[in-house]
Parts: structure tokens; C-alpha cells; sequence
């Protein structure tokens, strides 16, 4: 068994989600989930199949977001996983849909951060053990740090 981490690529403004999924129907589901949830959303899903030809499947209505998801799936080399990437929508106007979706399994992240999967390899199989996700803490918020969180929320319309 080998233990390896694998950075995972997210094209710029954009965010990944990662998860497990268990049914080849999943693509469809999920291209269906994002685009009539957020109709204006650039995105590109790929799926790793587990079993029969064991393809990378993909999806999108956005060339290089399907490439970049693609080619991370490729790195990853776990069966019934998938990589969505998103611009112009954040995961929080998805995320509670494609959990929603009947075979997904798992989300591993949502993320903009810089993100790394750790993935257990035994004979040729590979699965996510999980990710690590952005940078650990460096202090805690302070009243200003709040002040600032709360007038950001309200500068992108998340609170009135």
C-alpha cells in the first residue's frame, strides 16, 4: 500500500469541489444540477468510472474548466470519483444540490484554496483518505476581524 499526496489543479477564479460518487448516471446528473441551479455557471465535471472500461466520463459547457478536471481525476487515479470546477457561481449555490444527488456519496471539499488530495494506492486501485485543504490557522479573529468578515459578507450580498 503506498500513501501519496496529489495536488489538485483549480484554473484561476475558480473553485473545485471533490467527491465519491458510485453510478455512471452521475455525470448527467450533476451537468443537470449545476446548470439549472445556476444557469449562468462556466463549468467542467469529469468521473472516474470503477469498474467495466474504468474511462475518466466528463461533462460541462466550459473547454479548459473540463480539461483542468479532467487532467485531476487523471492525477488522482481513484475509481467513483469526481472533480467539478465552477466559475461564476460559488460552491454554496450548488453544494446542497449535488449532495442532494442520489449517488453522491461523499464531498471531500469545496474550495478555492490551494488543495491536496491524499489518496491510498493497493494494487493498482487508488481512494481519497481525504484532502488538505488552504492554509491552518494563524491567530483568532479579533472584534476587527469580524467587523471586516461581516461587512464582506454583505459587499457579495450573503447578508443584508
Amino acid at each position: 500500500m503506498e500513501i501519496k499526496i496529489v495536488p489538485l489543479k483549480i484554473p484561476e477564479n475558480s473553485n473545485l469541489i471533490l467527491g465519491q460518487t458510485h453510478f455512471i448516471k452521475t455525470i448527467e446528473d450533476l451537468y443537470e444540477i449545476i446548470k439549472t441551479t445556476v444557469p449562468q455557471a462556466k463549468f467542467g465535471i469529469a468521473f472516474s468510472e470503477a469498474s467495466g472500461p474504468c474511462l475518466i466520463r466528463w461533462d460541462g459547457n466550459d473547454k479548459n474548466l473540463i480539461d483542468v478536471a479532467i487532467e485531476n481525476l487523471k492525477n488522482l487515479s481513484c475509481g467513483h470519483t469526481f472533480c467539478i470546477l465552477i466559475q461564476e457561481c460559488y460552491p454554496i449555490n450548488i453544494l446542497n444540490a449535488i449532495k442532494n444527488c442520489q449517488e453522491v456519496c461523499t464531498i471531500f471539499c469545496a474550495t478555492a484554496n490551494p488543495v491536496k488530495a491524499i489518496v491510498c494506492i493497493e494494487n493498482g486501485s487508488g481512494g481519497i483518505l481525504g484532502v488538505i485543504d488552504g492554509e491552518g490557522p494563524k491567530g483568532v479573529e479579533t472584534e476587527e476581524d469580524q467587523n471586516k468578515r461581516k461587512e464582506f459578507l454583505r459587499k457579495i450580498g450573503y447578508k443584508r
